[in-house]
């Protein structure tokens, strides 16, 4: 419920602070007071639309904060929850409107868009008014409203189940067909093309691996001859070893004269041969490895050539190749059990039908019985707010050729206000005062199933007076022991049934005796009386009509 209300430089409303409380609360006052400007506040921190001319005169910027008392699971809360917002305690939506027409949003002091304040806002607070166009007067939410009255969420959640599993066999059937279709188009070219593709079989990553082997042969073939020319400068013919082991030898044999002059170059000599040895070795192994067959660098070769043509031919990358190959395959498979392949996807799709038609008419169905009781019992409520000989209409449209997810039904409330007339949809229909009484009625029937939890109706009373506002007084109080309602009135009998009350006046602002301000009283015992004594009897108030309050705040049970 609606716990708090400020509102801070809106119009003529430069400082206000309001406690509601459960139950049904009035605000009343003279025409002009201000209502209208109060209620404009309070839409501005649902997400209604801004206006720099909201501003109270001569300032930069002005403000409206509502605070709500809401239960932890309430929609409201998960909504702000999704934004990531922490919802702990109590909801405060706030607007910020500056003078400029700029307007901020914010929803537990965390920013956000105008959008996500009005899906919150509306979760929480229905307003009705004589030419209000939300909520129940919106055809586009009658279809939900019935759903709701006669307890058909499951049904109707079905329904959408078996709607998107007749979407997606839809869905599978067409891409198959096309296909298919693309695929017979193609027929001859895919067979030419998997089996040219699989004889060519191309490998993941075969094109770079062949591309570095095709490099290393040739970078082979630049250093093989100087390989080859060092090989036979150590090992070959003109190697020095066979020199160095003559004068080893020689050397040997003087070994014994001379010991200290000839071992050391002995120890030289030997290991210079080693060296030359190890040099021929090791060069003799380079030689082998360098040795490539000219044969497998000219397979390579081809090998890359036809992997890149064949690339060119596809418009594809080398790489590419592969999935392409794959893909063909796949489309010719296709093609090839394309017979089978759309029959039994044929026959899916004619089971979802069938499942969603039979949940969709039981739907129908359910509904054209809940419409009958709504009907029934929205005409109960109405002869006692003086439309007696009116009728309220349900109105159920089915095409069976419309599937979606709601059903086929198209529903809409219609109303015949004298008999003998022609019916038609309740907007068009139902005059201003009309209209309000016909969606009070809806609100009490459909209260039991569900509702906002704060009700708000601006002066739906108007143009009635005697029974009837005290049947709406009357109506107003039973549904606000479901809910709390707030109900701008200027009939007595309905302010008299309220358990809080609020007088709108203007007066000179403190200080500022040029600017008028709107102000906002708590009415109780004596003042109370005295405001719907005022109501009753206009300016000048008399003895009779404090009696007359008197005795309608006793009617009502409190103290008059």
């Amino acid at each position: 419920m609606l716990a708090q209300l400020s509102i801070r430089d809106i119009v003529l409303i430069d400082r206000l602070d309001l406690s509601f409380r459960e139950g049904l609360s009035v605000l009343t006052g003279e025409t002009g007071a201000g209502k209208s400007i109060l209620l404009d506040g309070f839409a501005l921190a649902l997400g209604g639309r801004g206006d720099g001319s909201l501003v109270r005169h001569g300032e930069a910027q002005g403000q409206v904060s509502a605070v709500f008392d809401l239960p932890l699971d309430h929609a409201a809360r998960r909504l702000a929850q999704a934004q990531e917002i922490d919802t702990d305690g109590d909801l405060i939506l706030r607007r910020v409107q500056y003078a400029d027409g700029r307007t901020r949003a914010f929803i537990n002091d965390q920013p956000v868009s105008v959008q996500i304040l009005r899906m919150v806002g509306a979760a929480i607070v229905e307003i009705h008014g004589q030419h209000d166009d939300r909520a129940l007067t919106d055809p586009a939410q009658h279809r939900t409203i019935l759903d709701g009255f006669g307890g058909l969420e499951r049904q109707a959640e079905a329904v959408a189940a078996a709607s998107e599993v007749l979407k997606k066999a839809r869905q599978a059937l067409q891409s198959q067909r096309m296909r298919v279709e693309a695929a017979r188009k193609e027929a001859d070219f895919l067979r030419h093309a998997v089996e040219e593709l699989s004889k060519l079989a191309p490998q993941p990553g075969e094109e770079d691996e062949l591309a570095a082997t095709r490099q290393a042969m040739m970078q082979a073939e630049k250093v093989a001859r100087d390989l080859i020319d060092a090989h036979e400068a150590v090992g070959g013919q003109a190697s020095p070893i066979s020199a160095l082991a003559a004068v080893l030898r020689r050397l040997e044999r003087r070994a014994a004269q001379a010991p200290n002059l000839v071992d050391p170059s002995l120890a030289a000599l030997n290991t210079a041969i080693v060296a030359l040895e190890e040099a021929g070795e090791t060069l003799a192994a380079a030689v082998r490895a360098a040795e490539y067959d000219p044969r497998e660098q000219e397979r390579i070769e081809e090998r890359l050539f036809a992997l890149r043509a064949a690339g060119r031919k596809y418009d594809v990358p080398v790489e590419g190749l592969v999935v392409l190959a794959a893909t063909m395959a796949e489309d010719l498979a296709a093609l090839d059990e394309s017979e089978s392949s759309l029959a039994k996807l044929e026959a899916e799709l004619k089971e979802a039908e069938d499942a969603y038609l039979r949940q969709a008419q039981a739907l129908s169905q359910a509904r054209k019985e809940a419409a009958a009781r709504l009907d029934a019992a929205v005409k109960a409520e109405l002869p006692p707010l003086k439309l007696e000989r009116a009728r309220f209409i349900t109105r159920i449209e089915g095409d069976e050729s419309a599937r979606g997810p709601e059903g086929f039904d198209r529903v809409e409330f219609w109303v015949e206000t004298n008999p003998g007339t022609r019916p038609g949809p309740m907007m068009k229909v139902a005059s201003g005062g009309e209209l309000s009484r016909f969606m009070l009625a809806l609100k009490v029937v459909l209260a039991e199933r569900g509702s906002a939890p704060t009700l708000v109706f601006d002066e739906i009373d108007t143009g009635v007076g005697g029974a009837v506002a005290d049947a709406i007084g009357e109506r107003l109080a039973r549904l606000a022991g479901r809910v709390q309602v707030i109900s701008v009135t200027h009939a007595p009998q309905v302010a008299a049934k309220a358990g809080q009350h609020f007088l709108i006046a203007k007066s000179a602002g403190e200080g500022e005796a040029s600017r008028t301000v709107t102000r906002v009283t708590p009415l109780i015992d004596q003042t109370r009386r005295e405001e719907i004594a005022r109501m009753l009897a206009g300016a000048s108030i008399t003895e009779e009509a404090r009696a007359a309050a008197g005795r309608l705040l006793q009617a009502a049970g409190l103290r008059g």
